[in-house]
């Protein structure tokens, strides 16, 4: 019987890992589905007019009883136009279609993102492990490096561009630079979140600094770190997003994309509408790996499954 209750018990901690991805996957098509409503239903009460042709080719308009101009065509244009325009050619006389032009734009920016995030995620790593052993340290740097996230990304981007240039060094360094604040506020909570009666035992008992960092503390600090691991993923995109739209930057990536596009804007709106659709889903595929990740780590702690 004890067997049998144990097999259950690892069953159920390897379900609750998928539960957790299904659960998650319904909440974001609910969401989706809901934004859609919303955003349509926005343009049938305030939008312009709407024209519809029957099979027999006749047009008829609707007119909504509301004029609202966030709702209206160049603002606002309807979803399926957007969709529409993903398997139009991304320019005239090309053969790319917009939705092969931003998935290729998508792995470029997905590749310094990752870069930026994992350089940004080692050093805030660095900085706390430095800050929990040494007071002086985190009394002295921990001030700056606060002050260093009030420095807007916009004014700091091409500062940095000019200093190590618009490749990927640059885009890499401005990514890091958004990735690494929160892993360090982060994990030096949780690296000090263990129980000091714990930290007093595994000292009586003569264990090293580096002991007691590796069997207590890094092991308490996992889900902080997940939870931080989670809000740099999508702001690595938003770093690498910047950096790629610095003047004269990257010819490629989504930040690109999105420039190119925004100089479009009037004769074709849903081009920007569909990059920026392609940034967030590109942020989104960042947080579900990390996500992903989280579960696997902690698949045998209580409400791993939960967030």
């Amino acid at each position: 019987m004890a067997v049998r209750s144990g097999a259950g018990s690892r069953g159920a901690q390897l379900a609750s890992p998928a539960r957790a991805v299904v659960r998650g996957a319904l909440l974001a098509l609910l969401f989706v589905a809901v934004l859609i409503v919303v955003w349509e239903g926005a343009k049938a009460l305030g939008g312009d007019p709407w024209r519809f042709k029957d099979a027999a080719g006749n047009e008829t308009v609707y007119v909504p009883p509301f004029k609202w101009p966030i709702a209206d065509d160049l603002s606002l244009p309807h979803v399926w136009k957007i969709w529409d325009a993903l398997a139009a050619p991304v320019q005239r006389q090309q053969q790319q279609s917009l939705a092969l032009y931003l998935v290729g734009a998508a792995v470029y920016t997905g590749r310094e993102a990752a870069l930026g995030f994992l350089v940004g995620g080692v050093f805030g790593l660095g900085l706390a492990a430095i800050f929990v052993h040494s007071r002086l340290a985190e009394r002295a740097f921990m001030p700056y490096i606060v002050a260093s996230q009030t420095i807007p990304i916009l004014a700091l981007a091409p500062l940095i561009a000019f200093a190590f240039g618009n490749g990927l060094v640059g885009i890499v360094i401005v990514a890091s630079y958004l990735t690494f604040f929160p892993v360090t506020i982060a994990e030096l909570r949780g690296l000090t979140s263990p129980d000091p009666r714990a930290l007093e035992l595994m000292r009586s008992c003569a264990a090293s600094r580096w002991t007691i960092f590796w069997k207590l503390r890094m092991p308490a600090s996992v889900p902080y770190l997940f939870a931080a691991l989670k809000v740099a993923a999508t702001a690595s995109i938003v770093g690498a997003i910047v950096g790629e739209g610095n003047p004269g930057g990257s010819q490629f990536g989504l930040g690109r994309a999105i420039l190119n596009f925004n100089e479009q804007y009037i004769s074709g709106p849903e081009k920007l509408w569909a990059a920026i659709i392609a940034a967030a889903l590109l942020g989104l595929v960042f947080f579900l790996v990390v996500r992903l990740l989280e579960l696997y780590a902690l698949r045998g702690r209580p409400h791993a499954a939960v967030g």
